[in-house]
């Protein structure tokens, strides 16, 4: 079993910067895609962007278009990591994030495998 810990979520002004790390114990997922999910309030959890494993044909990044050129996703695998970076932050990006494992990759959280627990992301306006 893996367990992911998510971490840098805070309070921000728009148009600023965060960058969210997770971090997996219990196991290795140098071999799983990474991704990011949010959840806003009364709203469905939604994909935000994945990373692949390097030992499968390379790494590839996949980003939900509301967010792309604005995030970037990356992985440590010597650090069992993934992180996110998140610039020019809008109020829309306020959600709960959560970071994901699996061993293929897909834009739905349903079938995802390993979760943390999630950080809560506010940007003010």
């Amino acid at each position: 079993q893996a367990q992911l810990i998510e971490s840098g979520g805070g309070l921000v002004q728009a148009g600023g910067s965060l960058r969210l790390s997770c971090i997996a114990s219990g196991r290795t997922l140098k071999d799983y895609v990474m991704a990011w999910f949010r959840q806003a309030p009364g709203k469905e959890r939604e994909f935000v962007a994945a990373i692949t494993a390097p030992a499968f044909s390379g790494i590839w990044t996949y980003y939900e278009d509301s967010v792309k050129g604005r995030f970037t996703i990356s992985r440590d695998n010597a650090k069992n990591a993934v992180y996110l970076q998140m610039d020019s932050l809008k109020p829309e990006d306020t959600a709960v994030y959560f970071c994901a494992a699996k061993r293929t990759y897909s834009d739905r959280h349903d079938t995802y495998e390993y979760w943390g627990q999630g950080t809560q992301v506010t940007v003010s306006s």
